[in-house]
């Protein structure tokens, strides 16, 4: 009994992606930065632990909603094949009973904040629940799934400052434009399969360009970085963080040279130090100004 319960939590950790932490930290991240900025230091504790805890509460509800969608496709994407969903190890009934528990949670969590954020939490639940059935309609799904991961942005500055100013939008946009870079790393991972299955992205519609169009795209977000440096008169240590993004942007185009599936992912995976790199350069200068 006691091992049948633990592999249904195992069953459960895939399906939240609990068991991969990855998703989570690149949601958190920039959520961080804009809760740092927008609080002019180091936040109050209990927004720290709200963010916190909602980063990865709605990061696992999208997970389980996306693997909803999903579930018939999976099966035929040599990544995807195991999830449980894919392959019936957990119902459709389970899984909704999951989403709605961390939906319920990451409410409660809201509810601890001010009614501008409740309003903005809605707007994040929407696209969380629309990202995964863009990609059968577009082939720009990353483009919402950057609007989705981003969105706790606007969210920390209303919670700190009861408003969304202008330099807000500005690391939204930001972060937007960097998740549809890691994200597309993440579908070339998939594309051959993707192709074949029908399913749509930014990896098959930038096709041999992709290299191109991402090492762009990651120039608008040094661009975007570095002009929240003025915006926040933030010091020049922040340019120890956007230097350290912008070696690891360099580093990740040599991982994608050659398109091969496991460099690709890796690429994707290395976002979590361009996150914490940021982060770092914002922390060291907010501390140095107060």
């Amino acid at each position: 009994m006691q091992n049948t319960s633990l592999e249904r939590l195992k069953l459960y950790a895939q399906l939240t992606r609990l068991n991969r932490p990855i998703g989570w930290l690149l949601v958190l991240w920039p959520t961080l930065w804009g809760l740092w900025l927008a609080s002019g230091g180091f936040p109050k504790l209990d927004l720290l632990i709200i963010y916190t805890l909602g980063a990865i509460t709605m990061r696992s509800a999208g997970c389980v909603i996306n693997d909803f969608a999903d579930r018939n496709l999976d099966g035929h994407v040599k990544r995807t094949q195991d999830r449980p969903l894919a392959t019936g190890k957990i119902t459709l009934s389970e899984a909704w009973a999951v989403f709605a528990a961390l939906v319920c949670i990451a409410f409660i969590l809201v509810l601890l904040t001010n009614t501008l954020t409740l309003w903005l939490a809605f707007g994040g639940l929407a696209l969380a629940c629309t990202y995964p059935f863009m990609k059968r309609y577009t082939h720009l799904p990353q483009v919402v799934l950057g609007a989705a991961f981003a969105w706790g942005i606007p969210m920390a500055f209303a919670s700190a400052r009861n408003t969304v100013p202008a330099e807000a939008w500005l690391i939204y946009f930001t972060v937007l434009i960097w998740t549809v870079v890691y994200d597309t790393f993440y579908a070339m991972v998939d594309r051959d399969d993707d192709v074949r299955v029908g399913i749509k992205s930014t990896a098959v519609l930038f096709g041999d360009q992709d290299r191109l169009i991402t090492a762009t795209l990651q120039a608008l977000v040094i661009l975007g970085l570095l002009m929240m440096k003025s915006r926040f008169e933030l010091n020049d240590l922040y340019y120890l963080g956007v230097a350290t993004a912008a070696g690891l942007f360099i580093y990740q185009q040599k991982l994608i040279r050659y398109r091969q599936r496991g460099p690709c992912f890796k690429a994707f995976l290395n976002n979590n130090w361009v996150g914490m790199a940021v982060f770092t350069g914002i922390v060291l200068s907010t501390l140095n100004i107060n």
